[in-house]
């Protein structure tokens, strides 16, 4: 029987063309052929799923020099002394030897090394090939399990060796301003890589939003750090060299959305920075 060629049935895992009518007509009747098409249509699968991880870091030079060294190792093939590396007896085959076959059919196969032998033509075209093509695409394939399992570990929230939490510079307790009501409180941390930690509790409802000023109190000059948004916590980036001893207060205020970027006028919470 004359096999599908190797490269046509790559192209037909990759969708990248239809079956013909006698191809699919050769599918139907060839097992051969149906599972090799089937096991390049898992692998250009699990090729598509991994798209999305383009973002990960790249695994390191050493990791590519063992791949390329396997690859090849497998395009090589066995050394003449390996090839004669068979065991003169051997008990019949267990069930945790025969991988994927049930127990009692693995108990039932003959004792000693079984050899299958290949068409020579057959094993010249589609054995040499598809060796070298699956060694190099499971091989590519433990190497991005080893990038994503590399950045698993370093993200998991488990991790022995956290990100230290910068050092505060400067602090200020945020205390009701103004008519807001006075179980409204808050904190205000400045922390040595530039941001400014922010935790408030029981502000009052409001049309709008909740903005994040710091105030010259001398000269009443002010600047808009960010908003709150709908959390209790937010961390908001600094401005390069800003100067907290002469911007040195710390306000909350109320704001509506009427594109007017002051100041409403319209302090809910407000404290000194000190450190």
């Amino acid at each position: 029987m004359q096999h599908l060629d190797h490269d046509r049935l790559v192209f037909l895992a990759l969708g990248e063309s239809d079956a013909d009518n006698g191809e699919r007509t050769h599918l139907g009747v060839c097992t051969n052929c149906r599972t090799e098409l089937a096991t390049l249509e898992r692998v250009a699968g699990l090729g598509a799923e991994t798209q999305g991880l383009s973002a990960l870091p790249d695994p390191p030079e050493h990791l590519w020099q063992g791949i390329e060294a396997q690859v090849r190792a497998a395009e090589a093939g066995p050394s003449p002394t390996e090839t004669r590396r068979v065991p003169e007896q051997a008990s019949a085959m267990s069930a945790e030897q025969a991988v994927g076959v049930p127990a009692e059919q693995a108990s039932a196969m003959p004792a000693g090394p079984t050899v299958t032998r290949l068409d020579p033509a057959r094993r010249s075209r589609r054995g040499r090939g598809w060796s070298r093509w699956a060694a190099t695409a499971v091989t590519a394939a433990a190497a991005a399990a080893v990038g994503v399992l590399g950045t698993v570990s370093v993200l998991r929230p488990g991790d022995p060796r956290p990100t230290p939490t910068p050092a505060v510079v400067a602090s200020a307790p945020l205390a009701a301003y103004g008519a807001t009501p006075p179980a409204a409180k808050g904190d205000a941390q400045v922390l040595q890589d530039g941001q400014l930690h922010l935790h408030v509790a029981n502000l009052p409802s409001v049309p709008g939003y909740y903005e994040v000023w710091l105030i010259n109190p001398t000269t009443m000059e002010m600047f808009s750090v960010g908003t709150l948004g709908g959390g209790s916590d937010v961390l908001l980036p600094l401005p390069p060299n800003v100067d907290l001893k002469s911007y040195s207060v710390v306000d909350v205020s109320a704001e509506r959305y009427d594109n007017n970027t002051r100041h409403s006028g319209d302090s809910l919470l407000r404290g000194t920075l000190t450190g």
